[in-house]
């Protein structure tokens, strides 16, 4: 369990009244995590040493220290704890004054009914809920943006060592994240296909360049060699701690629905949907780009191609849906300025 979900029930009680200190444990024993103090003083230690804590209720008239510097000090020792203060002078302008300068979440009087005490203390719990999720998804959204940086970099490495597929990536992620769309994919999913197809031939900077820019038919042994790229792709990002489960997809990526695919043969449901979908823009992409042993082969036939094997090595609703973005939806695979290198025995 971590420290957040550790500290989500705990509850400082400040009173230098040591009855109204009891009354509160009373109102308040087997809810949560108790822990009480006579004075500022011992509960700014008790911050240190027991806090962090999701809720501290505090008397405002105490000697040495009263409640609204005491809870000006919470406040920037642990920012994040809901504070609430109470007391037994109906002073409006301390009230005024302590909610808008930030130190307070609710001001109570006292004599405080037990039940409105208690609804007071659990929204405080609940408000501090919400306080560190809005903060773990804001880290995380920073991770993933450092995350989404790496693989952009990654990207750029496979591409400059085979202008062949210099943008081939990029072409299978744009199709893939459409296809994904059409198919009414969740963000999540959307974004793990964007980020999975940026890196599926990751493993080929493994490859020799001499092997990927070959102009002739590779013998059996060259054909090998590049066949473990999903393997070697999922091994270089599976030490990655990645949000998204990006290295199985680029596993699975070359995996086929009738098990006839690799490294692994896997069958039907055994394949990710998300690898599903980038294997119908993988295959179209590269059989309408140019190659260095052959020119391209056409959008058209690469189409066929997906036809003819629809619901047996390619996902049928995949496939359908790049048939209708490309056929009817006037998709272009490769926009003004993209058009795919010619191979070198033709230019």
């Amino acid at each position: 369990m971590n420290a957040s979900n550790e500290s989500s029930q705990k509850v400082l009680l400040v009173d230098d009244e040591p009855n109204v200190l009891a009354g509160f444990q009373r109102q308040l024993k087997g809810k949560y995590e108790l822990e009480t103090a006579g004075s500022g003083k011992k509960a700014l230690q008790l911050l240190e040493t027991a806090g962090p804590f999701a809720v501290v209720v505090s008397d405002n008239k105490m000697p040495g220290m009263d409640g609204t510097e005491f809870l000006a000090q919470v406040r920037s020792i642990q920012p994040d704890t809901v504070r609430i203060m109470l007391t037994g002078y109906a002073d409006l302008d301390t009230a005024v004054d302590a909610v808008n300068m930030g130190y307070i979440f609710r001001f109570l009087t006292k004599p405080c009914p037990p039940e409105i005490l208690a609804q007071a203390v659990g929204a405080g719990i609940e408000q501090y809920k919400l306080i560190l999720a809005e903060r773990e998804l804001h880290t995380l959204e920073k991770f993933k943006g450092v995350m989404e940086g790496i693989i952009m970099a990654f990207s750029a490495i496979v591409e400059a060592r085979d202008p062949y597929t210099a943008g081939h990536q990029k072409r299978v992620a744009r199709l893939s994240v459409e296809m994904a769309k059409i198919m009414q994919l969740d963000e999540d999913q959307i974004a793990t296909i964007h980020l999975s197809a940026m890196l599926h031939d990751i493993g080929k900077i493994y490859v020799p360049a001499d092997f990927l820019s070959k102009p002739g038919k590779l013998s059996k042994a060259e054909f090998s060699v590049i066949g473990a790229h999903p393997q070697i792709g999922r091994d270089i990002l599976k030490s990655v701690d990645f949000v998204w489960p990006i290295s199985t997809i680029v596993w699975q990526h070359h995996e086929r629905l009738n098990g006839e695919g690799y490294p692994q043969g896997l069958k039907g449901d055994d394949i990710d949907l998300e690898a599903r979908i980038i294997t119908v823009a993988d295959v179209v992409e590269a059989m309408a780009s140019h190659r260095p042993y052959r020119a391209s082969l056409g959008i058209e036939r690469a189409l066929e191609e997906l036809e003819v094997n629809r619901g047996t090595r390619f996902d049928p609703d995949a496939v359908d849906t790049c048939l209708k973005l490309i056929r009817e939806d006037g998709y272009e695979l490769f926009p003004a300025g993209e058009e795919p290198l010619l191979p070198s025995w033709r230019q």
